[in-house]
């Protein structure tokens, strides 16, 4: 169910009636301060792995990001529209991604036999949407937009938000006549993520990023440092250059040398590059690592240097199609191949063989034997061994630099906040969605999508805005703008802060409650509301009320017929 913008509260605004109250203790085992700060200050609550549940507060920052998004998207032309969770599974076969997927995707079938999904992304669904309410090509181009939950069965979920099987996400989906309307259009929702980001008071880095499952020609990610990510942007020390370090390019050095002869050597349960290198006394970078990976087009091999990992994005950008997973232990007899001592030396007839550019380089390098507990020492490509696919498909490492400048390059944790993809005209072709234009010409729709987790972005925004006591909303993003409260039982008191909070309505959230003016305070901090507003018998004397700006701890004095009017000048500053 869509959490719709702009919807009226059906909540009380009186904390004492507030589902989600403050907790003081953090999480079992947490170690993420913004999933600790949602959690004590009665935002969110887990529901088991990778699911959680939104209370009031957090519904109500839900829907003010929603607000925010809508705002930027609309000024693109953006138009709202909302599709269903569950897809049929016809359109996932058509697209061929049900393939791609794997154990992600959950399928399901209903009770009259027909085989569903529940979706992930709904690029197979807007393309859909397309054909059936598109009734020219001069409707082009169109950028559709929803806040829609999305499933993915991941593997491996997170603590808190960042990363969970069930999310609420902001996705658009943008259809243009040609190419060039998309690569005219792309920057415009570039620029458009920036000012989403800097509304949300978060820093972002916008880097290069590898297109996953979705597919597609391009993609950028918008990347928030943080030392918890788990995302890696790849940065050169002069500026130079930003990427994923999924996709990242850099320097890579390879060792010369003067070919010597290949050798078959014992080397006893060395199935590990740590174990061969400490057993042949040779250092990483003189072994060679193969790995084979199950793929929609069969078994590849990929040779990369033993200090160096496999990048599956790059592989996968390489071969066009997904890199699925690993091959199993069956998979790899199949091929005549050994797990631990794989090796493309001799064994190129049964499997495509990928090496990286670096392997062929380098000399004398140590292979598998594709025997069990034995090795090839000295090998050398063009003497023992033939590769005709050769690519940058490893992973830079500490010691690579930048190839603009060559200043080093850096490494930075992250967490993704926000992705666009140029999509091209994949789906429209793989799915026959076409169009005849004024010429009666047959095209297909070039494709953008781009997309926020709004979960991840709240999370995001809380680990951004935080201090020792508790979460600092920036202003048009707070479930309430005045936490409002009384100290004093006298009735005068109480008259007035009724009266007030009854003036400000919706923007404040009223604690009623019988609890200490510490315990008031406290919990004031906690949820991070804007401003707190206190009514007192002291200040009530001179006619003047208790104003105090959460983010800069300062405090004013108001006159209480200035009150309405000093909260929208300080909301405003903020």
């Amino acid at each position: 169910m869509t959490i719709r913008p702009g919807a009226s509260t059906i909540i009380e605004m009186r904390y004492s009636k507030l589902l989600g109250k403050t907790i003081r203790e953090d999480p079992h085992g947490s170690t993420r301060e913004s999933y600790s700060l949602l959690i004590k200050g009665g935002y969110i609550r887990q529901m088991g792995h990778g699911l959680f549940s939104f209370l009031p507060l957090g519904v109500r920052v839900l829907k003010n990001l929603q607000n925010l998004i809508s705002e930027e998207v609309e000024k693109l032309g953006g138009q709202e529209v909302n599709v269903p969770l569950v897809s049929s599974a016809d359109i996932w076969h058509k697209s061929g991604r049900d393939q791609w997927m794997g154990k992600e995707l959950i399928h399901f079938i209903d009770r009259h036999g027909r085989e569903l999904v529940l979706s992930p992304t709904h690029e197979e669904t807007m393309v859909e949407l397309i054909r059936s309410s598109m009734s020219s090509y001069r409707d082009l181009p169109l950028l559709l937009y929803q806040f829609q939950i999305k499933f993915r069965d991941e593997e491996r979920t997170r603590e808190g938000l960042v990363r969970t099987k069930e999310f609420l996400m902001y996705d658009s989906y943008s259809f243009h006549r040609s190419g060039n309307d998309l690569n005219n259009f792309f920057p415009r929702v570039f620029t458009a993520f920036g000012k989403i980001f800097k509304r949300c008071n978060i820093e972002t880095i916008a880097a290069e990023a590898g297109v996953g499952f979705i597919g597609g020609e391009k993609s950028f990610e918008f990347l928030m440092p943080s030392g918890d990510g788990d995302n890696v942007v790849v940065l050169c020390k002069k500026g130079h250059y930003r990427a994923n370090r999924d996709i990242a390019v850099g320097s890579k050095k390879h060792m010369g040398g003067d070919p010597l002869a290949m050798e078959k050597v014992e080397t006893p349960c060395c199935v590990t590059m740590d174990k061969l290198s400490k057993y042949l006394n040779i250092d990483k970078h003189r072994l060679a690592k193969s790995v084979v990976y199950f793929t929609p087009v069969g078994l590849v091999m990929a040779v990369v240097l033993g200090d160096f990992e496999v990048g599956k994005e790059k592989l996968s950008r390489y071969l066009n199609t997904p890199v699925l997973r690993l091959a199993t232990n069956e998979e790899l007899a199949s091929a005549g191949l050994v797990p631990g001592y794989l090796s493309p030396v001799g064994n190129t007839d049964n499997i495509r063989v990928i090496a990286d550019d670096t392997v062929v380089k380098s000399a004398n390098l140590v292979f598998g034997a594709n025997e069990e507990n034995f090795h090839f020492i000295n090998v050398n490509h063009g003497c023992d061994y033939e590769i005709a696919e050769i690519a940058d498909i490893s992973l830079i490492n500490k010691e690579s630099s930048c190839l603009f400048c060559g200043a080093p390059l850096q490494e930075v944790p992250a967490i993704e906040v926000g992705h666009i993809f140029k999509l091209g005209n994949h789906y429209s072709r793989v799915m026959n969605l076409v169009f005849h234009d004024d010429k009666d010409r047959i095209s297909f729709p070039h494709m953008g999508c781009y997309g926020i987790g709004l979960g991840r972005l709240m999370d995001a925004i809380v680990e951004a805005n935080h201090d020792d006591r508790g979460i600092i909303w920036p202003p048009h993003l707070a479930p309430f703008q005045v936490f409002l409260m009384a100290i004093g039982k006298s009735l005068s008191v109480k008259k007035l802060v009724e009266e007030l909070h009854e003036e400000l309505g919706h923007i404040a959230l009223y604690d009623d409650r019988e609890d200490s003016p510490g315990v008031k305070f406290k919990d004031a901090d906690l949820i991070g509301i804007p401003l707190r507003l206190v009514v007192s018998a002291r200040h009530m004397s001179e006619g003047m009320v208790e104003i105090q700006e959460r983010r800069s701890g300062k405090i004013t004095l108001v006159p209480q017929e200035k009150i309405k009017e000093t909260i929208d000048s300080l909301i405003g500053k903020e």
